[in-house]
């Protein structure tokens, strides 16, 4: 089995598809992205070094996509909000997007974070990309993302179990 590796790069098409060749655990930061891309193919742009600008090779689960919100959210600081599906909102305004892409065995979660930087309109987080960095480590691979946020996602786990009628609201 191949052991998960930590890529940083300068410059990239998209962080996305570099982590999509890599094993589970694998991590791809880079400065800058030259064709970034978030969720129904929108492009997602920010200067080189502005930005938070990475993928986690993950396990699939059917909570992935929620788990990374919620863990990049935490990660970002109390004052940070996640709007379905895929945004994190700081005071209204956009901070940075969500893309979980699933193949097989593997899932890859891009996140993107404006942080020094932002479009018109948009909000910047101000903090170290690094410190961020690690932060996102840890609320999204220690422990699989959605045994992470555990007792978090926990409620809404039922509408995903094999045995829970499809009729059942609680």
């Amino acid at each position: 089995m191949e052991e998960p590796r930590i890529v940083r790069l300068a410059s990239v098409t998209s962080t996305q598809e570099v982590a999509r060749e890599l094993p589970v655990g694998s991590i791809v930061v880079a400065d800058h992205q030259t064709a970034g891309r978030g969720r129904l193919n929108r492009r997602w742009e920010a200067p080189p070094g502005s930005a938070l600008l990475a993928s986690f090779v993950l396990e699939p689960h059917p909570l992935l996509s929620l788990a990374a919100g919620v863990g990049a959210a935490e990660a970002c600081g109390p004052d940070v909000r996640l709007k379905w599906p895929n945004d994190l909102m700081l005071r209204g305004r956009k901070l940075g997007g969500i893309l979980v892409e699933v193949s097989g065995a593997k899932a890859v979660v891009g996140i993107g974070i404006n942080l020094t930087s932002a479009p018109p309109g948009a909000a910047r987080l101000g903090r170290q990309r690094n410190e961020l960095l690690d932060r996102l480590g840890a609320e999204l691979t220690l422990s699989r993302a959605w045994r992470r946020t555990s007792p978090r996602t926990d409620r809404w786990s039922w509408m995903v179990s094999e045995s829970a009628p499809a009729t059942s609201f609680t």
